[in-house]
């Protein structure tokens, strides 16, 4: 008897507990029912002013040297002048190497807009100056060209026109870490502009050089980032920003880099926050388990380096996110190929490790042909962790809105589920914890006030949010009216 008493009360406890989740799923349907007769209602113009305005969280993946839009490449190539860097930039090829042979194995002749500083030109053959003009001397046509040549902006562009043209172009215009912290700075206003509040992004500290040639020291270089970031209007952002070290995972001595990224990290821990590996996982040769050993004799002398890499970024279905985790990373950069792996899928319900989704680089790079093949709506209503981020938005000639609008019309994204994702994206960041808890209160209020506003006035209430658009949105979902 007490038996079955006992299978009553479990059966009952149990029906009550799915009725106050039923009631409690009702009563939030019903509390956001405003976003949806939004949403239902709204053009495309007016969904993408209201996710334009609409407060966010952070970008967590973010390549700093892959996010300055092409105008900003130019002007501030031009403006460091006044560091003493020149830039020339190749507009023919005149045939002067036989075969086309690379310089080094490194620079590919037979490729236009390789930009070049001044000292590295002046050692060139005749031949080859020939190929060259100074940035500031382009014509119309060449100026159009080259701003075209570092952004995969046509339908026959892709991964390899990414992967190997766009940063062999950039080139030595990464020399100066100057241009990079006004890119920094520049990226800081836009997304502040969107209603960011913090960016973690991989800026590197190393491989700058002067105008001469002669090499930067990594940590002269952060010391420039914190100038910059102690200005006023890089406070007037209203941006948080933390920086990570990357590694280029298939050279020859990552290894190496990543010893020397783990303690550059340690000792700036004011400013960076963690290591990544990034690069082609299609290239074997920088497979995550190359870096057991590594990265565990790393651990036994660090204490306070975080890890979030690249993995999943692939067609073929492998297990390179499980082993990416058993590396220690806290974070995965893509995940693509996620959704491949049924076991580790119910495994990463719930947490603690976040996926980084990167929807219009997928999307481009051919990762997915269509939105509806792309696995981030599973994982978010899996329960998997997940958050927006730009990735190289610059060479995309996007923003962090074109992320939130292509969730939101691709996958009729939920009121709660843009907050979470805004949530997650603070949450999950490496930032101190201090710091974290200010962030996430600052957002909580931001977006309780825009909801308030929204709910009483629509639409009509954002009259003064002037959204910026860029070719993505333009050319998918024809949003462009407002540059």
């Amino acid at each position: 008897m007490s038996s079955s008493l006992s299978l009553r009360n479990s059966l009952a406890a149990h029906w009550l507990v799915g009725c106050l989740l039923i009631m409690a799923s009702s009563a939030a349907l019903a509390k956001n029912e405003w976003f949806e007769e939004f949403k239902s209602s709204a053009s495309d113009q007016e969904l993408y002013t209201f996710l334009y305005a609409m407060p966010k969280g952070g970008d967590l993946h973010n390549h700093m040297s892959g996010s300055a839009l092409s105008e900003w490449w130019y002007d501030l190539a031009l403006s460091q002048k006044a560091h003493g860097y020149r830039f020339y930039t190749k507009v023919k090829i005149n045939n002067c190497r036989p075969y086309g042979g690379n310089e080094f194995g490194r620079r590919p002749y037979l490729l236009l807009f390789n930009n070049l500083l001044e000292a590295t030109y002046e050692a060139l053959p005749d031949c080859e100056k020939q190929e060259y003009k100074r940035l500031e001397e382009l014509s119309a046509d060449e100026k159009a060209g080259w701003l075209d040549s570092i952004r995969l902006t046509h339908d026959h562009e892709g991964r390899d026109e990414f992967f190997q043209t766009h940063w062999q172009r950039l080139d030595q215009l990464m020399a100066s870490p100057y241009m990079m912290a006004e890119i920094l700075y520049l990226n800081m206003k836009a997304f502040g502009d969107e209603g960011l509040i913090y960016l973690e992004s991989m800026m590197g500290a190393g491989g700058f050089i002067k105008p001469d040639g002669t090499s930067i020291p990594a940590d002269e270089v952060a010391e420039i980032y914190r100038n910059r970031l102690a200005q006023a209007d890089a406070k007037a952002t209203g941006v948080t920003v933390r920086l990570q070290e990357s590694i280029l995972r298939f050279s020859p001595n990552a290894e190496q880099q990543l010893i020397n990224a783990y303690d550059f990290v340690s000792r700036n821990r004011d400013l960076y926050l963690a290591v990544n590996m990034v690069g082609r996982e299609d290239n074997d040769k920088g497979h995550p388990l190359r870096f057991t050993k590594t990265l565990r004799e790393l651990r036994q002398k660090y204490n306070n380096v975080r890890l979030s890499v690249h993995a999943g970024e692939v067609d073929e279905p492998n297990f390179h996110i499980r082993d990416t985790l058993m590396l220690g990373a806290d974070r995965i950069g893509h995940g693509v190929n996620l959704i491949t792996d049924n076991d580790l899928l119910r495994q990463m319900r719930h947490g603690p490790y976040l996926v980084e989704i990167n929807l219009i680089s997928n999307l481009l790079l051919e990762y997915v042909s269509e939105y509806s093949q792309h696995p981030f709506p599973e994982y978010l209503r899996l329960g998997i962790p997940v958050a927006l981020s730009t990735d190289d938005r610059g060479m995309w000639d996007s923003n962090i809105t074109d992320e939130f609008f292509v969730a939101v019309k691709e996958f009729n994204l939920s009121w709660d589920e843009l907050m979470l994702l805004s949530r997650n994206s603070l949450q999950y960041s490496f930032v101190e914890d201090e710091v974290k808890a200010r962030l996430l209160d600052t957002y909580n209020k931001r977006i309780s006030q825009f909801e308030k506003t929204v709910k009483a006035r629509g639409v009509s209430g954002l009259k003064n949010v002037a959204p910026v658009t860029y070719s993505f949105t333009c050319k998918r979902y024809q949003v462009c009216t407002f540059k």
